[in-house]
């Protein structure tokens, strides 16, 4: 990828956007907290990555790059803004959830909302990537640029906070 004209780019890009841009979109979402900002976090991604595609090695591992590219932008607006808000863990559009219980289930989506904002950034980016997202802990070492036993030792920790975190908000409202 680092030579080629500028037509090869220009392809090389659009396909990265077509095969990486909507799952991109879901994991900023979920990190920011917002789709009009998760998309202007997308496009700053997608800028970025333009800009640097033909610096890019010719084995590199596009995806981990432009995770990493995401979730640097992300934590710079997060950076920016001091306020972060944290979308549930359960996914209400797949149909899997009682749709007798709504005010159940926005209760527990509160809750599991509010447990994530209590996660450091550094817990909550493997979490979600793992668990929505479904990478392997070697993807999203390679994503977040540490190492495999650093997303195992976040992954732990970030569970255990997250249960203590949940279980106290859901006494509180008791």
């Amino acid at each position: 990828m680092t030579s080629g004209s500028g037509a090869d780019l220009d392809a090389t890009f659009e396909a990265l956007y077509r095969a990486y841009g909507e799952p991109l979109l879901n994991y900023l979402y979920r990190l920011l907290g917002g789709r009009d900002e998760a998309e202007e976090a997308m496009q700053d991604t997608f800028i970025k990555a333009y800009r640097a595609l033909g610096r890019l090695p010719q084995d590199a591992n596009v995806r981990a790059w432009l995770y990493r590219i995401a979730t640097n932008t992300a934590r710079d607006r997060l950076r920016r803004r001091r306020l972060i808000q944290w979308l549930p863990l359960q996914d209400t559009d797949r149909g899997d959830t009682p749709l007798d219980r709504p005010a159940a289930l926005a209760s527990d989506q509160v809750d599991v909302g509010r447990a994530l904002a209590l996660l450091a950034p550094g817990y909550r980016e493997p979490l979600i990537l793992y668990t929505v997202q479904g990478y392997d802990t070697a993807e999203i070492a390679e994503m977040l640029g540490i190492s495999r036993s650093a997303v195992k030792k976040r992954l732990v920790r970030a569970r255990e906070q997250f249960a203590q975190a949940y279980g106290s908000g859901a006494d509180e409202q008791v």
